[in-house]
């Protein structure tokens, strides 16, 4: 075996040696490793570099067990509907789709290359139970109501990713976003959103995806009340004009 052979065999066995704990960790389906490992080949294969992180090392966690650590959500287990907002790169979307077969999962992607790369993706992890939906969350319509789970991984502010979700989540439906540390103005944003947006007040769990992770968040709200009518606002506006503790 050539040295080049011995490398990428070795780097190989540790993906697979990681995949494997977080498959026990998260007690994920019979050929998960498999379907996981596939997407992260894709990612790294990606000639227009779909995310900042495309080393299949460093992705295994930075990308997958970052997006699985929300199963331990019971919100996020018994979903049968998700949309994933933003979707980019897969992530979580893909990898919830690969630990939740049951679940249908929507890839939500405003941009065409990353909907293209999305779609091959999938195929290439033989995902079955998801949709690639090119568009904007604001202009979504066949979504308003129909998701037991919005999820957000580094999509955009709390009160915008909030007004992005309560259209789209059915009664009782759950918002989980993926955050760092929240800056208190940003809190209390997202506090005034859930008030206007018919959501509970978001609930920031800590949790550790991998050793060593620091300042990671899950933020939790569920949708309480009907989202008034006035919601969405036309697409940009939630960036432009975020809902704000104050004015």
């Amino acid at each position: 075996m050539q040295a080049g052979e011995v490398s990428r065999f070795t780097v190989s066995a540790q993906i697979d040696a990681r995949l494997a704990q977080l498959r026990a960790r998260y007690g994920l389906p019979l050929g998960s490793e498999r379907r996981l490992a596939a997407l992260l080949d894709r990612v790294a294969a990606e000639p227009t570099a779909i995310t900042a992180v495309r080393d299949p090392v460093a992705g295994v966690d930075l990308h997958v067990a970052d997006s699985l650590v929300a199963l331990d959500l019971p919100a996020v287990r018994q979903a049968r509907r998700i949309a994933d907002l933003g979707s980019g790169g897969g992530f979580p979307g893909l990898a919830l789709a690969i630990a939740l077969p049951a679940a249908h999962v929507a890839l939500v992607e405003s941009v065409g290359r990353k909907c293209a790369f999305l779609a091959a993706a999938a195929a290439a992890a033989e995902v079955a139970n998801v949709d690639v939906v090119n568009a904007r969350a604001e202009e979504w319509q066949e979504g308003v109501g129909e998701n037991d789970l919005i999820a957000a991984r580094a999509l955009a502010p709390l009160p915008v990713v909030m007004e992005y979700a309560a259209p789209l989540l059915a009664p009782g439906g759950a918002l989980v976003a993926w955050k760092g540390r929240l800056e208190p103005g940003e809190e209390a944003d997202g506090a005034a959103a859930a008030v206007a947006l018919g959501l509970s007040r978001p609930k920031a769990i800590a949790v550790q995806p991998f050793s060593g992770a620091r300042d990671r968040y899950l933020y939790l709200s569920s949708k309480v009340r009907p989202t008034p009518e006035k919601f969405p606002r036309r697409a940009g506006m939630a960036r432009k004009r975020p809902i704000r503790a104050t004015g």
